[in-house]
């Protein structure tokens, strides 16, 4: 069980083959690393499923490899022309989790020196379109962690600002907290060869691309969003987990935030935020633990609105209503401007 999806292990994957899992995506959201929120979002887990599976089915349409198998409905694998009805279970082929061991004073990565085939690769690529508000790259350059020569630019950008040329971060994926590599970090951690971080990189511009121009039609600007990656029985890149969703893509309408971004925009305003980033700045590994506050719940009004807001940007992107008695996303958006300024 993870914070927002539960796994099902439907045949064990070995080293020189993979297995059968399922996603069942629930209506648990979670922000800023803290697992399962207090609210449920209504239909968020069946609106992410079919998002999710709209996105590899075009990417399999281009020639990329995913792990994507169906969408599962009254015991059967389907594709989503065949579908009756919203699901929120997906199947997919299943890689070997190898976890970093953690030493009590970092992480070992050497397992990863013999693995060869059929393996999650444990590192999240995050794409970059523009740096909108919000973003963890001006708290990096705030505080040092990054310079602006780095991402290409020859000085600190404004929130807001479109990049003209997309830059590419990487991250840990299997450590209790996410942290920030540098490629040449990443390679060595994962002992990866230059033309598979080639192909890390290739493969998210390809996933950027499709996700920009697919959203782009139903009036969404694809600000950011997430890849994970694994390889398959021969070592090949295949694209796995979940792509092209609210939760792993940070999308705008007219500069208002179309994912879970609106609920980080309302916790930042709570002392629990405070209390989480202060917990981080002091044990990166136990934070949690330390953190003294609790989340608050969401006002019913945005907890709503947010629901509407994963519902109709199914619909609208896969052009099926799969959710009936859905406002358009401009009427919501327009309601979600009104209830932000309520709250400033």
């Amino acid at each position: 069980m993870g914070s927002v999806k539960d796994l099902a292990v439907v045949q064990e994957p070995v080293e020189t083959g993979t297995g059968v899992g399922r996603f069942c995506f629930s209506d648990r959201y979670s922000v800023f690393d803290w697992g399962e929120m207090p609210d449920h979002i209504e239909n968020k887990g069946k609106a992410i499923c079919i998002a999710a599976a709209h996105f590899f089915e075009r990417l399999e349409g281009a020639g990329v490899r995913t792990h994507y198998r169906g969408v599962v409905e009254d015991g059967f694998t389907k594709r989503l022309r065949d579908l009756k009805k919203a699901q929120n279970t997906m199947e997919f082929q299943l890689l070997r989790v190898v976890k970093p061991r953690f030493t009590g004073e970092g992480y070992d990565y050497s397992v990863y020196k013999e693995m060869r085939e059929n393996f999650l690769i444990p590192l999240e690529i995050i794409y970059r379109n523009s740096l909108p508000a919000g973003s963890s790259v001006f708290r990096r350059l705030r505080e040092g962690e990054l310079k602006p020569e780095e991402i290409g630019l020859d000085q600190i950008p404004e929130p807001g600002t479109v990049l003209a040329k997309p830059i590419l971060d990487v991250s840990t994926k299997l450590e209790v907290s996410d942290r920030y590599l540098t490629w040449a970090e990443a390679q060595m951690l994962c002992h990866l060869s230059d033309s598979e971080i080639e192909g890390l990189q290739r493969l998210t511009m390809l996933v950027n691309n499709l996700i920009t121009e697919e959203v782009k039609k139903v009036g969404l600007f694809n600000e950011d969003g997430k890849v994970e990656f694994g390889f398959d029985a021969d070592r090949c890149l295949m694209v796995v987990d979940a792509v092209g969703t609210l939760d792993e893509c940070r999308f705008t309408y007219h500069s208002l935030p179309v994912s879970k971004e609106i609920a980080r925009i309302y916790y930042r305003k709570t002392d629990w935020y405070q209390a989480v980033e202060t917990a981080k700045k002091r044990d990166r590994t136990n934070w949690k633990e330390i953190c003294p506050l609790k989340p608050e719940r969401l006002p019913e009004e945005l907890r709503r609105l947010i629901s509407q807001i994963y519902t109709t940007y199914t619909n609208e992107l896969t052009g099926r209503e799969w959710f009936l008695s859905v406002p358009p996303l401009g009427q919501i958006m327009d309601e979600l401007k009104g209830f932000l300024v309520r709250v400033e």
